[in-house]
């Protein structure tokens, strides 16, 4: 019998999305979070603790209100984010992250160290490739 690739690859423990033997894990979620520019730094900055909405947009440099909004009522309806309004006058809203949304953040942060160690090997590969 020959080896092929299927034979020698490693396990990783991820199984292809779309095989019989896949259950629905949810990534598809997560990933939809993931991939906006304004997640990880949002998760960032309410990692700090509690922020009222112009303390974090002001700390985001570069996000339009229109962002901050759709980024803050995104997390919001994952639940990793929770909403709390004061009634004065004007009414005082504060974001802080949920326990989901800090064990997300913590998830967050193993990746970010992650690319920060691969980020020199990365670049190499593409530039070998690109020549």
């Amino acid at each position: 019998m020959s080896v092929t690739h299927i034979d020698v690859r490693q396990d990783t423990g991820l199984k292809p999305c779309g095989s019989p033997d896949h259950v629905d894990c949810g990534l598809g979620l997560v990933l939809a979070r993931l991939g906006e520019k304004w997640t990880v730094m949002t998760l960032a900055e309410l990692s700090e603790g509690p922020r009222r909405y112009r303390e974090l947009e002001r700390s985001l440099d570069g996000i339009s209100q229109r962002m901050m909004t759709l980024t803050l009522r995104r997390l919001e309806r994952d639940g990793h984010v929770v909403r709390d309004v004061t009634p004065t006058v004007p009414p005082s809203v504060t974001y802080s992250l949920s326990d989901l949304g800090r064990a997300f953040a913590s998830q967050v942060a193993t990746l970010v160290g992650w690319s920060a160690q691969a980020k020199s090997a990365i670049e190499a590969a593409q530039k070998d490739f690109d020549m």
